[in-house]
């Protein structure tokens, strides 16, 4: 006789859930296990913030443009689709960067990462800092290791209890703030950046620590190059991810939502929201109810929403989850591409993009040279940018492209209106890992671990960016399959 298959729901149709979705189809497979996954989804798309379009031979990333390779588990799966090919890297040529200073460019230090100088030469030279301030952190070398223990600190106060306030301001906030959509402030040193902390420890000095590792990487030199670059892509644009994966294992069902009729694989519901939970009265097993009034049930769970979201969902289940997985903060984000012919920036480009410090007192948090970066993304003699702006001080559309526009003509010497301007909005779509959050985290963490059959999945637990989200939705469904057989 058949087995009856099992049934899983994931809630949440960004790349979080695709690689839930994904990896519980594919793992059930390889394990003998009858499946049938339905993936929910309130809008009418899959992906999330990662979102590309084409425009007049303009090739336009609503959300992120790239990923990091360092961290294996978007590579990966990349590999596992097929996709290897289709992936590129950052311009070899250009891969420097700028910070804005007294309003102006100026080529970030050759070596410089984040904080820290890793090379003495070029940071000696750099008009960025002040002759005080390249002092101050050169006494970084004599600072003794913190004394604080386990205890998370701040971004912002690391650096300039190792390195100074000029450090901060002028490179280590706008770098690492861009980078996270967030005030450095409150920004946990332990939940973003624990490596600058396991260099204090293991060194005594985040400089030293930069040394070292320059001389590792020379004494490696003569083995085999890396095969990826830092950052990658694709051919055409970020949206390849998204497409692969819904074309290798979902099948759209238009409609409403119908009751488990035996099938396996997975099935994706677009324009289905999900609002309230409940388990089942037997103790094992979830109802879901739907914002039409159906209501779907399934063994295993799998909630990869913005963590304020699935709080309101936990509500009726735990009340303590939902209180503390609502607790965490979320910001939301601003961006304008901005389209021109190559003649009317007067700018070199000669660089990837650049940051803005908030002491400069700018609408921009940075800009990416959109078609430097990547190739494939403007056509011939025209240049594609992309402006980051604080969506706080200008609110609608058209206030944003003004801000994008005065700021970036100033910085890059535009002088004509663009060929078009295109604002991306993603609202409170990036958690905010504050001061104590991995605490939080282990917190939630417990509390949905009592729930049988239930996974949390997202970028509100151990990082943001595309590879952390992939090993989220996949470390939550293997999570699920290995409940599931004990």
């Amino acid at each position: 006789m058949n087995q009856q298959p099992k049934r899983a729901i994931v809630i949440g149709g960004g790349i979080t859930g695709l690689a839930a979705s994904y990896r519980l189809t594919r793992e059930a497979e390889k394990r003998g296990i009858p499946l049938h996954v339905t993936l929910l989804e309130a809008s009418d798309r899959i992906g999330g913030v990662i979102h590309t379009t084409q425009r007049d031979g303009f090739l336009i990333e609503h959300g992120p443009d790239a990923f990091i390779s360092t961290k294996p588990w978007a590579k990966a799966l990349c590999e596992e689709l097929g996709l290897a090919d289709e992936l590129i890297g950052t311009n070899s040529t250009m891969r420097r960067s700028f910070v804005v200073q007294n309003g102006k460019l100026h080529p970030v230090p050759e070596g410089f990462y984040m904080m820290a100088p890793g090379a003495l030469l070029p940071f000696l030279k750099s008009p960025i800092f002040s002759w005080r301030g390249k002092l101050r952190m050169g006494l970084e070398l004599l600072i003794p290791r913190s004394n604080g223990g386990d205890a998370d600190e701040s971004v912002a106060d690391f650096v300039r209890r190792r390195l100074g306030t000029e450090a901060f301001e002028r490179m280590a906030q706008p770098m690492i703030g861009g980078i996270y959509t967030s005030d450095a402030e409150n920004l946990s040193l332990k939940a973003t950046f624990p490596r600058f902390l396991e260099m204090e420890r293991a060194h005594g000095s985040i400089i030293k620590a930069l040394l070292a590792q320059k001389r590792q990487a020379k004494t490696a030199s003569g083995t085999s190059g890396p095969r990826y670059s830092l950052f990658l892509s694709f051919t055409a644009g970020m949206q390849t991810l998204v497409d692969r994966l819904q074309q290798v294992h979902l099948t759209e069902v238009r409609g409403k939502p119908v009751h488990h009729d035996g099938s396996t694989g997975a099935y994706l519901h677009l324009n289905t929201r999900a609002t309230r939970l409940q388990q089942r009265k037997s103790g094992t097993g979830w109802q879901v109810s739907l914002a039409d009034g159906e209501i779907l049930e399934a063994e295993l769970l799998c909630i990869a929403l913005p963590a304020p979201q699935a709080g309101i969902l936990c509500e009726n289940v735990s009340p303590v989850l939902a209180k503390k997985l609502q607790a965490i903060p979320y910001a939301s984000s601003a961006t304008v591409n901005l389209a021109f012919r190559r003649e009317e920036v007067a700018h070199p480009l000669n660089g990837m993009g650049f940051v803005v410090p908030a002491t400069e007192e700018l609408s921009l948090i940075g800009c990416s040279f959109s078609s430097v970066k990547f190739e494939n993304r403007a056509p011939a003699e025209h240049v594609l940018l992309r402006a980051f702006v604080q969506k706080e001080r200008e609110s609608s559309e058209s206030s944003l492209t003004e801000a994008a526009l005065r700021d970036i003509a100033n910085l890059l010497g535009i002088k004509k209106e663009p060929i078009f301007s295109l604002v991306s909005r993603h609202t409170q779509a990036m958690a905010q890992y504050q001061v104590g959050h991995q605490e939080r985290v282990n917190e939630i963490e417990t509390l949905a671990n009592r729930l049988p059959g239930f996974a949390l999945a997202g970028n509100a637990y151990h990082g943001i960016g595309i590879p952390d989200c992939i090993h989220s939705g996949e470390q939550a469904a293997l999570a699920l399959l290995c409940e599931e057989n004990r």
